[in-house]
């Protein structure tokens, strides 16, 4: 509703501005919280080429101001110009959240879309840095389709480079413990052919040798790749799961190795290429300066070769690519992008991620000094449990296990999803479960509480029978508003690419519901007043669910 509310506020500026004799194409709009539902700045912009006072253009444009049935008054705070909306944008706000439920936050964004994360190396298990990848991408892949979007997400499963090789290398050398996670065993193998090649020169040779033999297309050494690869992606595949993270499509990058060929001869025909042993891409005509290695002077292919195949192929399934990647891969990802730039491919939109860490220090599976996800979810999920087992003493065993696993994902996801992407952080789980913190729990409890009112509401079936004028306490006009601006949270998620917004809107939308839940009787209000309230309850919780499902964290009736 808010969405809609934006637009015809902009509908109706930009009709006043012709009205008044101005043009702008900044209209200046924003919320101000308690100064208005919505307004505008747009005479500050118009002040200096009309030479005249913000104020006294704000008052010029107000005046010219169509009437409309969702705004309720328009005023003048200065320069502002202040929307506010009134009782018809309430009402049809309860309207729309009951008859869409789950539907609800779709605003029509019919774009089809390629979305790649996570794509770890299967040398070994995700730790925390990976989750934000898998997390991050998630949530973007889960609020494009809530937006409307058709999306496949993609994991690039890089089953070609030097540390592939090592972990190929040592399983002919050392043997798997079969008691393991097949992901944390894999590790074991990396980390000690890892330690061999660094001591011994002969083992980086026949290491290198297994790479060449792989690109040739050797059977057998296809099949030892092949299978190290799927050994791997099993347990990496169970983590994703265990985060409620699904892909749609595993891409594997030797599927590009045919189309090579083809993409350098294309490059070198065209004149971007420099040859002095190696052959590399001139990305000078962009303004950088290092060049981008498309082969190696042995003639092997090397990852951003095949990265540039596989984004042409991407670019044919969908109208929108979208990449999720780490910090250390900005410049490689710059350097694609302008390679396919040259082929006439709109390169991907780019989201990379600062790193997450852990209080007890950096993560480096080639060293074998790291903690791995599955470590930080079972040691969430066992402090989750402890919280359950003291608040709810009384449930059963597997009751409390089922609501202690929901309350854990949902604090590692929130956790690491309220940070912005280009921050750095520090995932520290005391902070992710506390139930007084605005976190996960904090949200989760608040559809707990909803649903709980519900319950206990047994002649209660929303059915629209109410009289929503009757809901004209603070609190009640304040949650109306919050929950109406889901459909601008998606919003602005699917447009700037930005999931830590979604995640401050669900904390506010919370807020919002406990502060109504603290203030406002529901069960024992007046008859009329009762029903009007319940039915603002049942929008809260449909509210509130659809946000926790866009965020990847469970929505739970009882806690």
């Amino acid at each position: 509703m808010f969405v809609e509310f934006k637009k015809i506020v902009e509908s109706l500026l930009r009709e006043a501005l012709k009205r008044a004799g101005y043009e702008a194409d900044d209209l200046g709009l924003e919320s101000r919280g308690d100064f208005a539902d919505l307004a505008s700045s747009v005479s500050f912009r118009l002040a200096p080429k009309y030479k005249a006072s913000p104020t006294t253009i704000a008052q010029n444009i107000a005046e010219n101001i169509p009437k409309s049935k969702l705004i309720e008054r328009v005023e003048v705070a200065g320069p502002y110009i202040n929307f506010f909306v009134g009782a018809p944008y309430l009402c049809k706000t309860l309207e729309t959240v009951a008859k869409e439920d789950r539907s609800y936050g779709n605003i029509g964004l019919r774009q089809t879309v390629v979305l790649e994360h996570t794509s770890a190396n299967p040398n070994g298990p995700l730790h925390i840095g990976h989750v934000r990848n898998s997390i991050v991408g998630d949530i973007l892949g889960r609020c494009l389709k809530r937006a409307g979007c058709s999306v496949e997400t993609q994991y690039y499963v890089n089953d070609m480079g030097r540390q592939i090789a090592l972990v190929v290398w040592g399983l002919t050398q050392f043997e798997l413990d079969q008691n393991k996670k097949s992901d944390h065993a894999t590790a074991d193998v990396y980390i000690r052919a890892t330690a061999e090649a660094e001591l011994h020169p002969t083992r980086r040779v026949e290491v290198s040798e297994l790479m060449q033999k792989y690109e040739h297309g050797d059977e057998d050494t296809t099949c030892l790749f092949q299978d190290a690869v799927r050994f791997c992606l099993l347990g990496i595949v169970e983590t994703l799961r265990n985060l409620d993270v699904e892909h749609d499509t595993f891409v594997w990058e030797s599927e590009f190795l045919e189309d090579i060929a083809g993409l350098i001869r294309e490059l070198k025909q065209r004149g971007y290429t420099k040859e002095d042993g190696s052959l590399a891409v001139d990305l000078s005509k962009f303004g950088m300066e290092k060049e981008l290695v498309i082969r190696r002077s042995d003639g092997t292919s090397v990852y951003p070769t095949r990265d540039i195949a596989y984004h042409i192929w991407k670019a044919g399934r969908c109208s929108c690519m979208i990449d999720v990647l780490g910090a250390d891969h900005k410049l490689n990802a710059m350097q694609v992008g302008k390679v396919l730039e040259l082929f006439g491919v709109k390169p991907p939109k780019v989201v990379i991620f600062e790193f997450v860490s852990l209080p007890e220090g950096s993560m480096s599976t080639r060293r074998g000094q790291f903690v791995s996800a599955d470590e930080v979810l079972e040691e969430v999920t066992n402090k989750a449990y402890e919280e359950v087992d003291m608040r709810r003493p009384g449930l059963s065993e597997d009751e409390k296990w089922s609501i202690a696993r929901a309350v854990a994902k949902g604090a590692v996801r929130y956790d690491i999803a309220s940070v912005s992407v280009d921050k750095p952080t520090i995932f520290d789980w005391k902070e992710a479960l506390d139930f007084e913190r605005q976190g996960a729990p904090f949200i989760q409890y608040a559809h707990a509480r909803a649903a709980n009112i519900l319950a206990k509401a047994d002649d209660f079936d929303f059915d629209g029978n109410y009289n929503p004028e009757l809901l004209t306490d603070e609190f009640e006009i304040k949650l109306i508003k919050v929950i109406a601006k889901f459909t601008a949270a998606i919003e602005n998620v699917v447009l700037n690419l930005h999931p830590h917004t979604l995640a401050g809107y669900a904390r506010e939308l919370a807020e919002s519901f406990n502060q109504f839940y603290r203030y406002v009787p529901v069960l024992s209000a007046e008859p009329g007043v009762r029903e009007a309230r319940l039915s603002l309850v049942y929008c809260a919780k449909i509210a509130l669910r659809n946000t926790l499902d866009s965020l990847g964290v469970e929505a739970i009736d009882s806690m």
